[in-house]
C-alpha cells in the first residue's frame, strides 16, 4: 500500500510539473506574441511618419520629387525647392511632427493616470487656459512669441492646478476633475470668445485661424521651443511609464508596489501640462489629437503595454495624416484642427454616451 501511495504522490507531483510547465510555456508565448506586436506596430508607425514627413514636403502647388527634397535637406541650393521646401514646408511638417508627439504623450499620460478615456487635456479644460492666454497675448497685448508661450504654459499650469483642486474630496474624483474641467473649460471658451470681440479686425484673422489648430504659417523659429519641450519631457514621462501603469490600478496599489504616488503624480502632472501647453501655443488648439492618440494606440499595440510610445507615434501621425487631408483631400483647404475636430467628435460623443449610461467613472 506503501508502495502505491508514494507511486500516486510521484505521479500527481510530476503531473503538477508538467502543468506547471504548461502555464510558464503559455505566458512566455503570450508575452513573446505581445512584443511582436508592439514591435511590428512601432515600426509601421515609424516608417508611416517618414512617409508622411517626405509628403508634407514634396506635394503641394508645386510637387517636388525626393531628389530635390533631400538636396534640400543637405543644405544645397535647388532653385524653387530651397524656399518651397526649407522655408515654407519643412518649418510646418517638423510642428507637425512635435505637436502630434506633445498631444499624444500628455493625453494618453492623463487617461492612463486617471483611468478614464475622457481625461485628456483638451477635454478637460487645460488647453483652453493655455489658449485663452495666448489669444489675450497675440490680440490684445500683442506681446511676441516668447513670452506668449510662457504666457500659455503658466495659465495652463494654473488651470489644472485649480482644476485639481476644485475636484478633491468625495468618492468619484476621476469623474468629478472631468466634470469640473469641461465646466471651467466653457467658461475659459467664453473668455476668447470675449477677447476676440475686443481684438482689432486685422487681428481677428490671424486669430481666428490659430483658434482652429492650425500649422500655416509655421516658422523654423518657433520649432525650438517646442523641440526643447517635446527633447526634454517626454523622457520624463517615459522614465515613468512603469510608474504610470501602476497608478491605473489604484493609489493603494501603486503605495503599495512601491510607488511613490504623489511625487510621480506631480511629475506626470507637469510634464504633461507643459507638453499640451506648449503645443497649444505653437499650433493652436488642435481638436482632440490628444483625445485620439491614447485609444487608437491602444488599439493598435494591444493590452498590457504602456502607451506613452506609441500614443507619441500615433498623434505625429494624426496631425500629420490630418493636415495634407485638409490641404489636397478637398475643394476647399482646411486647417489641421477642423479635420481632427470632425475626426474626434464622434468618438467623444460616443463617450459621453457610455460613461452616462455607466453611471460615471470612479
Amino acid at each position: 500500500m506503501a508502495t502505491v501511495t508514494a507511486s500516486a504522490l510521484l505521479g500527481l507531483g510530476a503531473g503538477l510539473d508538467a502543468d506547471l510547465d504548461a502555464d510558464i510555456a503559455r505566458v512566455r508565448a503570450g508575452r513573446a506574441r505581445r512584443t511582436r506586436r508592439r514591435t511590428i506596430a512601432l515600426i509601421a508607425m515609424g516608417i508611416l511618419i517618414v512617409v508622411l514627413f517626405a509628403a508634407m514636403l514634396m506635394l503641394g502647388n508645386t510637387i517636388y520629387p525626393v531628389s530635390d527634397v533631400i538636396a534640400v535637406l543637405l543644405g544645397q541650393q535647388v532653385p524653387g525647392a530651397s524656399f518651397t521646401v526649407g522655408t515654407l514646408r519643412l518649418p510646418r511638417a517638423i510642428t507637425a511632427v512635435l505637436a502630434g508627439v506633445a498631444f499624444g504623450v500628455a493625453g494618453s499620460t492623463f487617461q492612463t493616470m486617471l483611468r478614464n478615456p475622457l481625461a485628456s487635456p483638451d477635454v478637460i479644460g487645460i488647453t483652453s487656459g493655455a489658449s485663452a492666454a495666448a489669444i489675450l497675448s497675440l490680440v490684445i497685448l500683442h506681446w511676441s512669441a516668447g513670452v506668449t508661450m510662457a504666457l500659455a504654459l503658466g495659465a495652463g499650469l494654473a488651470t489644472a492646478a485649480l482644476i485639481s483642486l476644485a475636484a478633491r474630496g468625495g468618492e468619484s474624483t476621476g469623474g468629478r476633475l472631468i466634470l469640473i474641467g469641461i465646466g471651467v473649460g466653457a467658461m475659459l471658451d467664453a473668455v476668447v470668445a470675449y477677447l476676440l470681440l475686443r481684438a482689432a479686425v486685422w487681428d481677428l484673422p490671424a486669430a481666428a485661424r490659430w483658434m482652429t489648430g492650425s500649422l500655416n504659417g509655421s516658422r523654423m523659429e518657433e520649432v525650438p521651443p517646442l523641440a526643447i519641450a517635446v527633447v526634454v519631457l517626454v523622457p520624463v514621462v517615459l522614465l515613468l511609464a512603469r510608474n504610470l501603469g501602476a497608478l491605473e490600478l489604484g493609489d493603494a496599489t501603486a503605495t503599495a508596489l512601491g510607488v511613490r504616488v504623489d511625487r510621480t503624480r506631480l511629475l506626470l502632472v507637469l510634464a504633461a501640462v507643459a507638453l499640451a501647453c506648449v503645443a497649444t501655443a505653437t499650433t493652436g488648439p488642435i481638436a482632440f489629437v490628444a483625445f485620439l492618440a491614447g485609444p487608437i494606440a491602444a488599439r493598435i499595440v494591444g493590452p498590457g503595454i504602456p502607451l506613452v510610445l506609441p500614443a507619441a507615434l500615433t498623434g505625429a501621425c494624426l496631425v500629420m495624416g490630418a493636415d495634407l487631408l485638409g490641404q489636397f483631400a478637398f475643394d476647399t483647404k482646411f486647417p489641421v484642427g477642423v479635420i481632427t475636430g470632425i475626426l474626434g467628435a464622434p468618438y467623444l460623443l460616443y463617450l459621453l454616451i457610455r460613461t452616462s449610461r455607466r453611471g460615471g467613472s470612479s
